[in-house]
């Protein structure tokens, strides 16, 4: 199973990055190709998607969260996935976000795409769409400091 390892430094209190992120029905602002997200509860959240031309839809579940520390997570339908972001106090003002995801090619659209590196950059582009995006805001959309 193939695996992406990416983080980037973000110009913001860790506090406040860590808000943002668990922000999910955000994600559609800076994902590439994610369309909606709804979050059930605490722990579900249906994601939907257009990935390769076709729409897709599946659930994930919340498998641990620490406040400003980490959110993992694993796919409950669709393509298989799961992984963890971590959170990182560089200083008073600048975090670090790092991102490890496992993931399941499905498909030989998916396996060439995978072979050519799609997935890779698109996490990397995630993330520095989601430091733009906290960075050019005066506070975050709201925050969940709950604890799974």
């Amino acid at each position: 199973m193939p695996t992406v390892e990416k983080s980037v430094e973000i110009n913001a209190p860790v506090s406040s990055v860590y808000n943002q992120w668990t922000q999910f029905e955000d994600f559609p602002h800076f994902m590439e190709g994610v369309t909606e997200v709804h979050q059930v509860d605490d722990t579900r959240l249906v994601w939907h998607a257009n990935i390769a031309g076709q729409d897709e839809s599946w659930e994930a579940e919340i498998t641990e969260q620490i406040p400003e520390k980490r959110v993992a997570w694993r796919n409950r339908t669709g393509a298989i996935n799961s992984g963890v972001v971590t959170f990182h106090h560089i200083n008073d003002q600048t975090s670090r976000v790092m991102l490890q995801m496992d993931y399941e090619p499905s498909g030989f659209t998916e396996s060439i795409g995978d072979a050519l590196g799609f997935m890779t950059r698109r996490v990397e582009g995630d993330l520095e769409r989601f430091k733009e995006f906290i960075e050019n805001r005066p506070q975050e959309t709201g925050a969940w400091r709950g604890q799974v």
